[in-house]
């Protein structure tokens, strides 16, 4: 098969142990993004099957029908809205998911509580620069950072990620408190965590903030301006999950207004966003470059499953199918 790798922003994919598994096959990687759909169906027409790597690249019907070689969309890690699944079967294109862990988001959610709970970023970047335990030049940003430990971690979504993150909060002394659905207050009440009375007493109550949420229509800009102007002027507002979990636009001012006190993302709703995104322009915020799953355990982990998928379905043993039907639609000349 002549199969494409799509957004391998560092370039490491084929240097996976797991790339062997593609052996015999003719493999393109793609290490940067295009927008235009036009120049995107031009790079993807001539492959057979493509590798997404998460949710970089959209698939919509109007892509998808100018690939009429397209057999196969391989997906690192679960489809989350970004390819038409419709579209796709329609067009006798199978969809094979993947699998995923959530230890490595967990982990860097919990290096930004850290990192921007004790300033480490600024105080060693101003450290270069010869400033001796300075945050910032500017006073009013110079405070100092704090403990973690007796204050209230506030966790909204209490899946598999939020319950590591919990988790990581109890052993660091937090007082956990969870927001969500009925299941998940349950589960956290269960587990020994308290669950929030009420969706305003959340985001009152918050030391630090943290969204573990799944993006569908009913999420979608579930966070208000005005849950953001409910939290104190020196918390800490953590997305790792998906920027448009948050209204688009009410991250920003509320932070210009003062509530929350600070931010830590690792989210955008353009990624990659532009040198003048708004929030990179925010000196309370700490932002990385969506790094929750980019690591090399994660990528092991989501690559190894996407190449089985390939070599399985080249094989005529088609795996982890997400649209079955497709497998019996006839690929279509578009």
């Amino acid at each position: 098969m002549k199969i494409a790798i799509i957004d391998d922003y560092q370039d490491v994919a084929l240097q996976l142990a797991c790339s062997r598994l593609l052996a015999g096959h003719e493999v393109k990687v793609f290490t940067s993004s295009t927008r235009g759909a036009g120049q995107l169906a031009i790079r993807l027409a001539p492959f057979d099957a493509l590798v997404l790597i998460r949710e970089r690249t959209a698939l919509p019907r109007a892509l998808l029908a100018k690939l009429p070689r397209l057999k196969l969309i391989s997906q690192t890690g679960k489809v989350a809205g970004h390819i038409d699944v419709s579209a796709a079967t329609e067009f006798g294109i199978a969809i094979a998911e993947g699998v995923g862990s959530p230890v490595a988001p967990a982990e860097l959610t919990w290096a930004l509580i850290m990192a921007a709970s004790r300033k480490i970023v600024p105080y060693a970047t101003n450290l270069k620069d010869g400033l001796w335990q300075t945050a910032s030049i500017n006073p009013a940003l110079n405070g100092l950072g704090r403990v973690l430990r007796g204050r209230t971690l506030a966790i909204w979504g209490y899946g598999k990620i939020g319950k590591l993150v919990a988790g990581f909060g109890k052993a660091f002394g937090m007082h956990v408190l969870v927001w969500g659905g009925d299941a998940s207050r349950a589960a956290a009440v269960a587990d020994g965590f308290e669950a929030a009375d009420s969706r305003q007493a959340f985001f009152e109550r918050a030391d630090v903030l943290t969204l573990h949420l799944r993006l569908v229509d009913a999420t979608r800009g579930i966070v208000s301006g005005a849950d953001l102007t409910r939290m104190k002027p020196d918390a800490l507002f953590v997305n790792t999950s998906r920027a448009e979990l948050v209204a688009e636009g009410a991250l920003e001012a509320a932070l210009h207004a003062g509530r929350p006190g600070t931010a830590a993302v690792d989210v955008f709703q353009r990624e990659p966003p532009g040198a003048d995104a708004a929030l990179l322009r925010i000196p309370t915020v700490l932002a990385t470059p969506h790094l929750g799953y980019v690591e090399q355990d994660s990528y092991e982990l989501y690559f190894r499953a996407a190449f089985e998928n390939i070599v399985n379905f080249a094989a005529g043993k088609p795996s982890n199918i997400l649209n079955p039907a497709a497998l019996s639609t006839p690929r279509q000349d578009l």
